[in-house]
């Protein structure tokens, strides 16, 4: 059960990483924020207007209360309306940010904003267990590994075989020790993982999706 939770827990902080980390210039991500912000700011004056109506029995600031909660109701449905209707724009979006960070990933970075993104993406691959966005060879794209005349790798997406509690997430570049810089930088021989993050956390939101609709329907009708 514990592992399960710890699973879940990581796929979630892979999300809210991309979302929250990755960019905010995207205009698809702010209208989101701004859609969370208020809908945040109407559930803090909401649980205000519910707890004085209910001890005072203020019928006014009770019938509030039952709005509230039905303009809550159908925030959540419009946001869950525009994700569907809008992930594949939303896909390209953060596909584009991420291999934008690939290919300017540096040891050396020119900016605190730029470490911060570069270490947020060294996270989400570590602990997802994953490499670039759609598979390792994204990162065949990295201006710093073209130029250099070693046989270089991420370190974030190199296999530990370590448990989730026990990963510590690497940084920077490592060194590939059975290539020879004689036979070029080759990515078939990085002690990394293959699969891009992309496609496998598409693939457990897949198997999982009966479970996250049903939790989103219990949340609804709770409400």
């Amino acid at each position: 059960m514990a592992a399960a939770c710890i699973k879940v827990t990581k796929y979630f902080l892979f999300l809210f990483n991309l979302l929250f980390f990755v960019k905010t210039s995207s205009s698809s991500l702010q209208v989101g924020a701004y859609v969370f912000i208020g809908v945040g700011a109407i559930t803090m004056l909401m649980g205000l207007l519910g707890c004085i109506g209910a001890v005072n029995e203020v019928r006014c600031l009770l019938g509030l209360y039952f709005a509230f909660l039905l303009l809550i109701l159908i925030a959540q449905v419009t946001v869950g309306v525009l994700f569907y209707f809008n992930a594949g724009k939303l896909k390209q979006e953060v596909g584009n940010m991420v291999m934008d960070i690939i290919r300017n990933y540096k040891v050396n970075a020119s900016s605190s904003r730029e470490e911060s993104l570069q270490e947020a993406w060294d996270y989400v691959q570590a602990q997802v267990e994953c490499c670039g966005w759609d598979s390792f060879y994204n990162w065949t794209d990295n201006l710093e590994l073209q130029n250099s005349t070693e046989a270089l790798y991420p370190c974030s997406c190199e296999i530990t075989g370590e448990e989730d509690n026990q990963r510590i997430v690497k940084k920077g570049f490592c060194e590939v020790q059975s290539n020879s810089t004689q036979g070029g930088n080759l990515p078939e021989e990085w002690p990394v993982y293959q699969e891009g993050c992309m496609k496998k956390v598409q693939a457990w939101l897949q198997e999982n999706l009966g479970i996250l609709l049903g939790v989103c329907v219990g949340v609804a009708v709770i409400e």
